[in-house]
């Protein structure tokens, strides 16, 4: 499915539709869109709209995109919805309780099932509201899908977050439980013709007081009856202060700073996640892992960093390598090695050094969690120099880390193999080295490494 990214920024309401199915599903082509729609991204206010089940979140959220219309904005809606145990879908789908605002082409609805996701909020709600944004949407309202105790979500995706309770359902404790005093820019007091709704008022503000904000801002309150269209206006005007409060100071940056934190490590972490499940074999490993740890034959830590790739520091009783440090190449000059490994190559020369003992200039360049390591000698007595002498350059050797450098000598040792070094010595970046003679390990020249 291909979206023009042209129609898209123009406010085609289908190339708007095909490029968040994209983004929900997680389609190949999600990437691509999203980093061309994100220069274009910055200009809507995004509002928040959040509450326990049942508080009358729909109904305000459409008596106040029709009071955006009404003043001229185009406006998007973002309703999170859960989801459906057989589709997959969205389960209440909000463009029936908004049939006014469906009809109106300035108006675009979406309903989002949050598929799992934690926090009253699709996975890809936050991609959904920046595609609304830069196809020039004026006002982008998310309704969450209104969970309780997991509201505090939607700061990660609005400008404004605004806070709906109901007189007496028991919204003070539940706010208390949630977190949401301290996520709360505007609270909203929805059906305030029901009993009970100064009690509701005082125990909220007597709430806010025990709160402390870091911006030093003081929500307001605002009481409504959306079903009656009462109170909206004033909602809006609510909304629009903290905007203005944000405008005047670094409140805005601040909170955009946070939501692209999130958003970086979100997207990092389904990275990683998606290109290990990815890795041929993972899923058998997995299913042996977890027959293990069902069967009490590993633990669940442990298991996690064998499926992941990595191992816990070895412990001098069992010394078992950690991984290969680095490979040793020997070259006649590292400036000119550079010319390929650092320049066309792109590898960043990480550290240099002359190493007196070993009569070599070394330098390091990462690559994952190794390294190639260029051996430049500086003398002509040099064991560099008699290798290149005798073979040209080329791989020197291979260097591995162990945990404890001598453990692994004298496990070494006892079993016969020979040593070129039976003592650790000290090698580049401060590092105890040992080489262990190749005519032991099939003709490799190998390195034994114990970092600092």
């Amino acid at each position: 499915m291909t979206v023009s990214i042209d129609k898209l920024l123009g406010g085609d309401p289908r190339s708007i539709a095909r490029a968040i199915t994209a983004v929900e599903n997680g389609a190949d082509s999600a990437s691509e869109l999203m980093k061309a729609v994100f220069p274009n991204t910055g200009k809507a206010l995004i509002v928040g709209i959040t509450g326990s089940p049942g508080a009358g979140k729909s109904s305000l959220v459409d008596k106040l995109a029709l009071f955006y219309r009404e003043k001229g904005d185009r406006v998007g809606i973002i309703c999170v919805d859960p989801t459906s145990p057989f589709s997959g879908g969205a389960i209440l789908g909000d463009r029936i309780r908004m049939s006014t605002l469906g009809l109106d082409k300035n108006v675009f609805i979406r309903s989002m099932a949050t598929r799992g996701n934690l926090g009253g909020l699709s996975r890809a709600t936050v991609d959904a509201v920046a595609i609304l944004d830069a196809a020039g949407f004026d006002k982008v309202i998310v309704e969450t899908v209104g969970v309780g105790q997991d509201e505090v979500e939607i700061v990660k995706a609005a400008d404004v977050s605004v806070v709906v309770l109901v007189p007496g359902m028991g919204d003070d404790i539940q706010a208390i439980k949630a977190g949401i005093m301290e996520i709360g820019d505007v609270f909203v007091i929805n059906k305030a013709d029901r009993e009970g709704v100064l009690r509701t008022q005082k125990e909220l503000e007597a709430l806010l007081g025990l709160a402390h904000r870091p911006d030093f801002w003081n929500p307001p309150i605002v009481k409504t009856v959306a079903t009656e269209n009462k109170g909206i206006e004033e909602l809006s005007a609510a909304i629009e202060s903290y905007r203005a409060f944000q405008q005047a100071g670094d409140a805005s940056l601040t909170r955009k700073q946070a939501i692209a934190r999130w958003r970086l490590i979100e997207l990092a972490q389904d990275r990683l996640l998606n290109e290990l499940l990815g890795r041929e074999g993972t899923e058998e490993k997995v299913k042996r892992l977890a027959e293990q740890v069902a069967a009490k034959e590993t633990d669940l830590y442990s298991a996690a960093e064998e499926l992941v790739g990595r191992t816990v520091s070895p412990s001098p009783a069992t010394n078992s390598p950690r991984y290969i440090n680095h490979l040793g190449i020997a070259t006649r000059g590292i400036d000119q090695a550079l010319a390929f490994w650092r320049d066309a190559l792109g590898l960043e020369n990480v550290h240099s050094e002359t190493v007196e003992d070993q009569k070599v200039r070394v330098a390091m360049l990462p690559v994952g969690e190794s390294r190639i390591e260029l051996l430049e000698p500086t003398s002509d007595d040099s064991p560099i120099s008699k290798f290149l002498e005798k073979r040209g350059e080329g791989i020197h050797h291979i260097a591995i880390e162990v945990g404890d450098i001598e453990a692994a000598l004298a496990k070494l040792k006892a079993r016969g193999t020979r040593l070129i070094d039976e003592s650790p010595r000290v090698g580049a970046e401060g590092c105890l080295v040992a080489f262990i003679h190749p005519a032991s390990t099939g003709g490799v020249l190998l390195e034994l490494v114990q970092t600092k």
